[in-house]
């Protein structure tokens, strides 16, 4: 079946096409209310080393990165997911999905704090509140164990919470399985009627053949004669005289002068029966001895 013919049949079905084509149109409207638009708004921070270790730069904590800040930032990322900070958060007023870990290929103490929601400003408001929560579990951390001010890690904004952006990929991929599944069922649907309402074409009848008569089958002990055969036997039966003429001939004896010349047989008379006189053109048939 060629694209024409799929084009003459979704015309000819059109009362099926048409409401398969609307109930698609309302699935795809079904998923754009069902799965919202996400927005995603994200801040960038960074562990500093303490006062007390940056004497030796000058003060400047950028020069002084040690391994310990990066385990330090791992450790508050895990304590930041948990339920309990996810708890104050919202207590907070934080709405939407949180998440914290380390910056994919970083090269110091980089985190991503990430907050996901349906609601453009609300997204924006609970990045900043978890960008602050961050720093307080931080300073809790070291105040835990009774760490002296200037020896505290600190930590720094390097990108503020961005404005959100809104995440469509799942939504789209949403609307493209719905918009193809309906489209599917609608054809299937209008070549299921074209199938049902095309007139089929009437059996042919079974063709009958006729028995064969099987013929006897010949010994190959037994040689058939040809042919050629049959007709010289035939032939010389019809020219070979009578037994009553061949009898007289052989009283004779000697005496014969001259074979007899076969007579001809005329149709219709069997080779055994004498011919008049008639038939044989004036000559008289012979009365089984020699007239002396």
């Amino acid at each position: 079946m060629d694209l024409a013919e799929i084009f003459r049949v979704m015309r000819r079905r059109w009362y099926v096409l048409l409401p398969g084509l609307l109930l698609t149109a309302g699935l795809i409207v079904g998923v754009t209310m069902l799965v919202p638009v996400n927005y995603q708004s994200q801040s960038t921070v960074v562990l500093l080393n303490s006062q007390k270790a940056t004497l030796a730069y000058d003060g400047n904590p950028f020069l002084s990165t040690q391994t310990s800040l990066t385990g330090m930032a791992d450790s508050l990322a895990r304590n930041l997911n948990s339920d309990d900070s996810l708890r104050e958060l919202k207590s907070r007023g934080a709405k939407g999905t949180f998440a914290a870990k380390l910056a994919d290929n970083a090269q110091g103490p980089l985190m991503w704090l990430t907050v996901t929601g349906t609601d453009r400003a609300s997204v924006l408001a609970s990045d900043k509140i978890l960008t602050a929560y961050a720093k307080e579990r931080l300073d809790q951390f070291q105040q835990q164990q009774s760490v002296a001010p200037k020896a505290m890690i600190r930590m720094t904004t390097i990108v503020p919470p961005q404005n959100p952006v809104a995440q469509t990929k799942t939504r789209i991929e949403y609307l493209v399985m719905a918009g193809a599944l309906g489209l599917v069922v609608t054809l299937v649907a209008a070549f299921y009627v074209e199938a049902r309402k095309r007139p089929r074409k009437p059996e042919p009848a079974p063709e009958t053949t006729a028995p064969v008569p099987s013929t006897p089958s010949t010994p190959s002990n037994v040689s058939t004669p040809s042919t050629g055969e049959s007709v010289v036997e035939e032939t010389l039966a019809i020219r070979r005289p009578p037994s009553w003429s061949r009898s007289a001939e052989d009283e004779d004896g000697p005496d014969a002068a001259e074979p007899t010349a076969p007579r001809p047989v005329m149709a219709g008379a069997s080779a055994t029966e004498p011919l008049d006189e008639e038939s044989t053109h004036g000559h008289r048939p012979r009365t089984g001895q020699r007239d002396r």
